[in-house]
Order: structure tokens, then sequence, then C-alpha cells
């Protein structure tokens, strides 16, 4: 029979001020992780690194105005076109960064 006398033990992680990666959405995540593997398979993996910015301006903003006006998925993948808008602001953040 257990001792029901010992308290539980209680650990400690000394977590903050570091990034809560648990508050990404998963599903989100993955359907980023599904446009980028898309491009990867069409494109090359680091072929993004070598488009001008301004082609990742204009398709983040052509993907977001079809969300606009109504349509959800994009034809050509069968995504979601707020994922397609994810992924060319990830490519537009990574081109900032590159810079620095």
């Amino acid at each position: 029979m257990a001792d029901k006398t010992k308290k539980p033990k209680n650990g400690m992680k000394f977590d903050t001020g570091k990034a809560m990666y648990d508050l990404i959405d998963p599903y989100c995540l993955e359907e980023l992780a599904q446009v980028l593997t898309m491009g990867a398979i069409k494109y090359d993996r680091e072929n993004w690194k070598q488009v001008e910015p301004h082609k990742y301006e204009a398709a983040l903003f052509r993907h977001l105005q079809a969300y606009r006006k109504g349509e959800m998925i994009d034809p050509e993948s069968r995504l979601h076109h707020l994922s397609h808008v994810m992924a060319n602001t990830m490519f537009l953040y990574c081109h900032d960064k590159m810079k620095e």
C-alpha cells in the first residue's frame, strides 16, 4: 500500500522568458510545412533564397487578396491561402535577417 503521508515531488523547470513554442497551433504549422514542402519539390529546397524579395511580396498579396475575396483554398496546391501567406512572410523575414 502506498504511503499517503509523503508529499508529491514538484519538479522545477526554469523556462521563464523563453519562447513558448506550444502556443503555435500544430495544424497551422503542419500546413505551413506542406506549403514549404510543395515549393521544395517544385523549385528546390533552397531556391527561395535566390528569389528577389519583391516576388514574395507580390505572392503574399495575391494569396491574401484571394482570401479576402472569399477563396479559402489555393486551386493549385489545395492548401489554405493563408498558409501561403505565412510561407511568403517567412521568406521575407528570412531575406531581411540574411541582410544583417
